[in-house]
């Protein structure tokens, strides 16, 4: 499936931050996909992107130090993220929309949920905590032999993707350690918090992922609306890979 696409720089606070936008406008919401930590647009949704992109427009932003979008050097924090996300929709002029989130990014999306409920639709948490203990044990002090963890072959992949299109390629173990902290910081919501939620929401994890299934369980009990998907022999970092799987059930919450 072949759909248009396209590419710029938005002047937002202290970021020139990059984004792509797929698809044309259909009059729908558009769908504001958000990727996760170390990754690019293409590393985290290149194989979903061209079927969400064939029905409706898609806004696909890199978020702070990633890919495209150069570190100002300020501190790196979801809710900084969740503003900058904010500040692009409003450069685009887009009032309301629904987001895909994976992992930092769903922390990202989880954020605007929360703060800006008004500007979104439906919510797809994938592979998204609203607590720290939300992540099983050896991912929160990281065991590199854990299989739930990436691999060197991940490490690597994510490297050459930043290498590639980055502003300062050397940066990637910067980022690396910038991801590291913001991923160990206090997440900043309450169980009330996500029983305020107001938007239709789909968890997904997979089931060897970094966050617990009891955790997603909870989570699924605490937000009104929400329904939670458990994707069989599935790690975090093939998550947004298992097409057969996922883009049935995006297509169906979405629709």
């Amino acid at each position: 499936m072949t759909v248009a696409s396209s590419s710029a720089y938005a002047k937002v606070g202290d970021l020139e931050m990059y984004y792509e936008i797929h698809g044309e406008d259909s009059g729908r919401r558009p769908l504001v996909v958000l990727h996760g930590g170390l990754c690019t647009v293409g590393l985290s949704f290149g194989a979903v992107l061209p079927a969400l992109a064939g029905a409706r427009q898609v806004i696909a932003p890199e978020l702070q130090g990633h890919g495209h979008t150069a570190d100002p050097g300020r501190a790196m924090t979801v809710p900084a993220l969740a503003s900058d996300v904010v500040a692009l929709l409003d450069e685009l002029a887009v009032g309301q929309a629904d987001f895909l989130g994976f992992s930092l990014g769903g922390l990202t999306a989880l954020e605007v949920a929360v703060r800006h409920p008004d500007r979104v639709g439906r919510l797809v948490l994938a592979a998204t905590q609203y607590r720290q203990d939300g992540y099983y044990p050896e991912v929160r002090e990281p065991d590199l032999g854990s299989p739930r963890l990436p691999g060197p072959a991940d490490f690597q992949e994510m490297a050459e993707a930043y290498a590639a299109v980055a502003p300062h390629p050397e940066r990637f173990q910067d980022l690396l350690a910038r991801c590291s902290a913001a991923a160990r910081a206090p997440l900043p919501w309450s169980a009330d918090d996500l029983r305020g939620l107001r938007a239709p929401t789909l968890l997904v994890i997979g089931d060897s992922d970094f966050v617990r299934i009891e955790h997603a369980a909870q989570m699924r009990e605490l937000i009104p609306d929400a329904r939670l998907a458990v994707l069989p022999g599935t790690t975090h970092m093939a998550l947004m890979r298992r097409t057969a799987l996922l883009l049935p059930l995006l297509h169906e919450f979405l629709d």
